[in-house]
């Protein structure tokens, strides 16, 4: 039995994927601060898994943080995303994988104060996402 529902070899991953897409998808890599399409965007819909095309935040749950990247304080549902213990780099940290295909997605912070439901601020690469706007 697989892990993720969608899987391929690393080969397929590479072909499929910009090599700035498969070092933050596949190897957990970070895009560059201020600097993804999705940073500041207000555009309403939902927010992909650029690898695999899973369902992961909806606009509705995304605001200012000012952090650098796109935040949303919860997932567009419970089983979208996995979250994963992130010792790398001398730091504790919670990694966001996504939950069909196990790309990384960026990380999950709490407890920063931020006005929001949940007080969570899931910090995701623009690099993994693929906004698909609401019609209408």
């Amino acid at each position: 039995m697989s892990a993720y529902e969608v899987e391929k070899p690393d080969e397929q991953w590479r072909a499929e994927l910009t090599p700035a897409e498969y070092q933050v998808l596949r190897q957990a890599g970070t895009e560059p601060a201020f600097r993804g399409e999705y940073t500041d965007t207000k555009t309403k819909g939902v927010y992909s898994c650029r690898a695999c095309g899973a369902e992961l935040f909806t606009s509705n749950e995304k605001f200012e943080s000012h952090c650098g990247w796109p935040s949303f304080f919860d997932p567009k549902d419970s089983g979208a995303v996995e979250l994963i213990e992130d010792r790398s780099h001398g730091m504790l940290r919670t990694e966001v994988r996504c939950s069909r295909c196990g790309s990384h997605l960026g990380h999950v912070f709490e407890g920063e104060g931020y006005p929001t439901p949940t007080d969570q601020r899931y910090c995701i690469n623009s690099i993994s996402l693929r906004l698909e706007p609401e019609v209408g």
